[in-house]
């Protein structure tokens, strides 16, 4: 067993559960959606990032490219929270919530077309 593509598999697994558990509840409601579990989802995601730097393959590439895609995603949501409760006035209302949310989940796509490459990659492997 290779260790370094354990902890790779994890922590990319890892990305695409906690930015799943955040997605879930209702899109417009904030009381649905734990700031805690969305700053872990960016933190664990920009890990995978930085994982996926060493693989020159070209579905490293692709890894790294989806992995990319849900960091921005991620990173937009993220601002679009602060603004709303640092900000504007408003604060966090509805429509605030909806779009962080609905970022999540494009995120949530890139993570999982990056866990479908992983096992794709896993099956090709020969012994």
């Amino acid at each position: 067993m290779n260790r370094e593509k354990v902890i790779f598999a994890f922590f990319i697994v890892l990305a695409m559960t906690l930015n799943f558990g955040f997605y879930s509840g209702d899109i417009d409601n904030p009381d649905h959606h734990n700031v805690y579990e969305f700053f872990f989802a960016i933190v664990v995601s920009m890990i995978c990032t930085v994982l996926k730097f060493g693989d020159r393959s070209h579905l490293g590439a692709l890894m790294l490219a989806t992995s990319l895609v849900a960091d921005l995603q991620l990173v937009i949501a993220a601002c679009i929270w602060g603004y709303a409760e640092q900000v504007s006035g408003a604060g966090m209302n509805a429509a605030n919530m909806s779009s962080v949310v609905s970022l999540s989940a494009g995120a949530l796509l890139a993570n999982f077309v990056s866990v479908i490459l992983l096992v794709l990659e896993t099956a090709m492997l020969r012994r």
